[in-house]
């Protein structure tokens, strides 16, 4: 099977967008509606309900309380509950709506195992790091994370829409970033709020 440039550009641009659904659930797939609805971005066939005015509303609303929702205390660390699984299906559908010129098969693979597989991983991370923020500054500290969230969610959309190969490139970096640095930090958080925890039930 060859894979023409055209192939591999839709992949990127999918693999891009799904990052951002990882960050921003609806952000992304608003994004790409209006980018359709303006004749900047062709959908794949069965998609293009993407573009629709009332597919529009509904995700502009969407994405209005999805944004203000993460800065309502508690109410955030509840939704990364509910975004965990949203995102898989987010970031696959974004990727099967962009991916051109593959087989039936090819595509859904593709967007089931990198574009959900990333939305996933980029939703679990910022999940794990709001739940350490939670425990260590009490959720004072959140607000800061769910406006970086959504400036991360919104760059990456529009980069992935410019030039998909420079939002995969960043996407590629801020995964090895975050399992290089990020992860392993979050987890000595953890481990040392959980030990000062038992020292003080010990006291």
């Amino acid at each position: 099977m060859d894979v023409s440039l055209e192939s591999l550009l839709s992949i990127a641009l999918g693999i891009g967008l799904a990052a951002a659904a990882g960050f921003r659930i609806f952000v992304p797939l608003l994004a790409a509606g209006i980018a359709a609805r303006t004749g900047f971005l062709p959908l794949t066939d069965g998609f293009q309900w993407l573009g629709s005015t009332p597919a529009l509303l509904m995700l502009g609303t969407a994405a209005v309380f999805e944004v203000l929702a993460y800065y309502i205390p508690g109410v955030d660390n509840l939704l990364d509950t509910l975004a965990t699984p949203a995102a898989l299906v987010a970031g696959t559908i974004i990727s099967a709506a962009v991916i051109t010129d593959l087989p039936p098969m090819v595509k859904w693979a593709t967007a089931i195992i990198a574009g959900g597989g990333v939305a996933g991983l980029m939703q679990s991370m910022t999940a794990i790091l709001r739940a350490k923020s939670t425990v260590v500054t009490g959720g004072i500290g959140n607000p800061v994370i769910a406006t970086t969230e959504l400036g991360s969610s919104l760059i990456v959309s529009l980069l992935a829409l410019a030039a998909p190969f420079v939002a995969l490139l960043l996407v590629v970096l801020f995964l090895w970033l975050a399992l290089r640095f990020l992860l392993p930090a979050l987890l000595a958080v953890g481990a040392f709020a959980v030990w000062g925890a038992n020292d003080g039930l010990a006291d």
